[in-house]
């Protein structure tokens, strides 16, 4: 089936569109971003398909997805359960392709990042859609949405590059959503990105299976996965998936060298049992080496679990400490204002190498990625 393209779209200012009242304005800004060439997508355009990867034809037409372990069985014209790829007799596509709904450019501290070129910005980007249902999703608005209820931009990964290039960033961050249901694009985006001389990164959940995973190495530089909690109930509960292949995806990464961090979002009464976090770190330390980044982040209430309250300052610092006694070198504290626990500090010396404040960033003992001070070398993507 030949690729539909649409011709439903409005040239518009990005700078315009980019803070319509729409789910695409819910990151704010944080630098302008020149769109020149971009097309504005209205939600009741028709439909873009591109031939989707990793799939196998079944009987009568159907489909079965094997991009996430959720392995879909699609029928006819229906949608797998991340509701961006599509059965059309029998060929599965994908209907994101070239068509992010946002566009921004961040510190690279919000994904965040601490050991991935600290202190630069980070052009960022996502389409609709989500291979899992997380109960406290803070972008559930373009998230748990399809293609055809937002907003998008008519972008194709050269596209897409160049503005990047012209927003004068080091990297690109697939990012906000989950990139994996828009894999295709990612891994095209990637490919363009290295020959211009970008940076690539995935901001991930890590529901993925292990071929895709591998076949998309070698367009990335960094990733950081949302390790949701360590038990599988929470996982079955609270994000519709299981842990297990979160974890397999970690060791991955560890395996074939990819800089990877790893956040966990600390829910009040969920997932802030010690021993629970005490049983990750010694995971993290076994599996992949103390030298992996850790950050405990903090909830604030939203989507589905509004009425649990944010989680204590104290709960977040016991994690902390938790992580370091099990040998832990590089664990922070986010989403906190002014903690000593968003700084980096030398892992042999406990020198503060480099010094955060929310985003104000002052990289102060360390040079191309050794410590100033024992002048051991600090593990990151530095430059």
């Amino acid at each position: 089936m030949k690729p539909a393209r649409t011709d439903n779209f409005n040239r518009r200012s990005f700078l315009q569109t980019a803070c319509a009242a729409s789910a695409c304005s819910l990151i704010p800004m944080q630098g302008a971003i020149s769109a020149a060439g971009l097309y504005e997508v209205l939600p009741e355009a028709k439909v873009y398909l591109h031939p989707a990867q990793y799939y196998e034809k079944l009987e009568k037409r159907r489909v079965r997805c094997t991009l996430c372990p959720r392995k879909c069985e699609v029928d006819d014209q229906e949608r797998g359960y991340c509701g961006v790829r599509e059965n059309r007799d029998g060929d599965y596509f994908t209907l994101v392709y070239g068509r992010p709904c946002t566009l921004h450019v961040d510190p690279v501290e919000k994904k965040p990042l601490f050991h991935f070129l600290p202190g630069t910005e980070i052009f960022s980007l996502a389409t609709v859609g989500c291979n899992v249902n997380c109960k406290f999703c803070q972008n559930w608005q373009i998230s748990q949405v399809r293609p055809e209820q937002e907003r998008s931009y008519d972008a194709p990964p050269d596209k897409l590059v160049e503005t990047a290039l012209n927003s004068q960033t080091p990297a690109i961050a697939h990012t906000y959503t989950e990139p994996v249901i828009f894999y295709e694009y990612a891994k095209e985006i990637g490919k363009i990105a290295h020959e211009k001389g970008l940076k690539n990164t995935f901001i991930s959940n890590g529901y993925i299976e292990e071929k895709p995973l591998k076949e998309l190495l070698p367009f990335l530089d960094a990733v950081k996965i949302d390790l949701k909690a360590f038990t599988e109930r929470f996982y079955q509960e609270l994000v519709v998936g299981e842990l297990q292949p979160v974890l397999r995806c970690l060791e991955i990464l560890v395996e074939e060298g990819m800089w990877t961090e790893i956040v966990y979002l600390v829910i009040p009464t969920q997932n802030d049992d010690p021993d629970e976090i005490g049983q990750m770190c010694r995971w993290i330390r076994s599996n992949l080496g103390s030298d992996v980044p850790l950050h405990f982040t903090r909830f604030h209430p939203q989507y589905m679990l509004k009425t649990l309250p944010p989680t204590p300052i104290k709960t977040l610092e016991r994690c902390h400490s938790i992580a370091r006694e099990e040998g832990l070198n590089y664990v922070y504290i986010g989403n906190v204002a002014s903690n000593k626990a968003e700084h980096t500090y030398c892992a042999s010396c406990g020198e503060i190498l480099i010094r955060r404040s929310g985003y104000r960033v002052n990289i102060e003992k360390l040079d191309k990625g050794n410590c100033l001070n024992c002048g051991i070398s600090i593990p990151g993507i530095w430059e």
